[in-house]
């Protein structure tokens, strides 16, 4: 490891570390002009962007890259568009730093207060995802944080490019360009480096493969909110609507099966398997996915001309990121519960029912961060959930859970006006 490299990332902490103290206090109507200069910047950079990321793609298709990740790594006009509408989405939610939590007199006049504040400086790692550099970087921004970004090597042209815009509205701003900073090397040892930085950075937030998630955890000296992956369900209830639950299932798997809110998983009901699996398993194989069952399921798929074929054991845990789904047939509402916490991730699981009884125990019984009722699980997203964007996913139980907005990227502190009281 160069003394160089080790300089270069202890540096990028230490200038975010002191630009976090001037975000912390910044007014949220500086923030936000931040926010809508980078979205103006993205929308007239397009050209720009779409050259940067047709490097990357170039590189992914020569690195023989699967579809499913290609489509991660892709910006088009229309996402661009997208990213532009969540910047200007978060500029016009509620600033959460400074709100009042709790407030309250003690017995002795002293008055405590505990408010929101910022976390400080906190660290992103991620993969191949281009639109997670600008996620990152405003719900960073407006919620008082400064950001490091350590974007992978597969994207390492688009982040440059849109760091760079980044840069450019925090200068016209007159707020400090080191605020959201990327770490301009696709080095693996860099990570190391910032992974050992607890005295200036105050976070980790890993988004990726659950290899590289848990070479952060393992090796991070910084508190890591983790996101491990995502094996999520889809359970076809007994009382479920063919229609409704076809619609949702294919949705689910197909929509964007390289990302982590996906489908991976379909139980079906025993009483219902044979009125819904065979025009289920024609709608899914008719998007190009390839069906891995249980004895049940392969039974009745055969005989209706569906192809799929026996699943193994490490299938029904599985997060394909692909056009693979894994189907079982299970007893009872209570079998489909056990599978799901048993071989799930804690992430986003769903029942299709019509009986509200069923789908109330789902609700209360399923084990994970959303748990939805007639509904895709790609709704598991921090902009449908109305915060503009989000900074990961987390299936971690401490600190926050589920899509982090804003809110979930601030601490609190207690503030004491007293009238001259001292401690017996």
């Amino acid at each position: 490891m160069s003394s160089d490299l080790e300089s270069l990332v202890t540096g990028i902490a230490q200038r975010a570390r002191a630009a976090a103290w001037t975000l912390a206090t910044m007014p949220t109507a500086k923030k936000n002009e931040v926010l809508i200069r980078l979205a103006d910047l993205i929308g007239t950079s397009t050209v720009a962007l779409l050259a940067a990321n047709a490097e990357d793609l170039k590189a992914a298709q020569e690195n023989g890259l699967a579809a499913a990740q290609i489509d991660r790594l892709t910006l088009t006009p229309a996402r661009l568009e997208q990213l532009a509408a969540s910047v200007r989405q978060v500029a016009e939610l509620p600033d959460p730093v400074g709100e009042t939590l709790e407030e309250w007199t003690r017995p002795n006049g002293l008055r405590i207060r505990k408010l929101r504040v910022p976390i400080g400086v906190i660290g992103i790692i991620y993969e191949a995802r281009p639109n997670v550099t600008i996620d990152c970087a405003i719900l960073c921004l407006k919620s008082g944080n400064a950001a490091i970004l350590r974007g992978g090597k597969e994207i390492f042209h688009t982040n440059t490019a849109l760091a760079a815009l980044i840069t450019a509205a925090l200068t016209a701003a007159g707020l400090p360009a080191d605020a959201v900073q990327l770490i301009p090397t696709t080095d693996r040892a860099a990570l190391t480096i910032l992974l050992k930085l607890d005295a200036y950075v105050h976070c980790i937030i890993p988004r990726g493969g659950e290899g590289l998630i848990r070479f952060v955890a393992a090796n991070s000296t910084i508190p890591v909110i983790k996101h491990y992956n995502g094996v999520c369900f889809v359970y076809a209830d007994a009382a479920a609507d063919a229609a409704m639950a076809e619609s949702i299932i294919v949705n689910a798997k197909t929509q964007r099966p390289g990302v982590c809110n996906a489908a991976e998983q379909l139980l079906v009901h025993a009483a219902a398997a044979e009125r819904l699996l065979p025009a289920l398993g024609a709608a899914l194989a008719a998007k190009g996915v390839q069906l891995r069952g249980d004895a049940a399921s392969v039974a009745i798929l055969t005989r209706a001309g569906v192809a799929i074929r026996p699943a193994a054991p490490e299938d029904y845990k599985t997060e394909f990121l692909d056009l693979i789904l894994a189907v079982r047939v299970v007893g009872s509402l209570t079998d489909a519960v056990a599978a799901i916490n048993r071989d799930g991730s804690g992430h986003s699981d769903a029942i299709v029912t019509a009986d509200e009884a069923a789908a109330r125990q789902f609700l209360a019984e399923v084990d994970s961060a959303v748990v939805l009722w007639n509904a895709s699980t790609r709704f598991n997203d921090g902009f449908e959930f109305g915060y503009g964007a989000e900074i990961g996913i987390s299936t971690d139980r401490l600190h926050a859970r589920g899509p982090m907005g804003l809110r979930e990227l601030c601490s609190h502190k207690f503030l004491i006006v007293g009238s001259g009281q001292v401690r017996a």
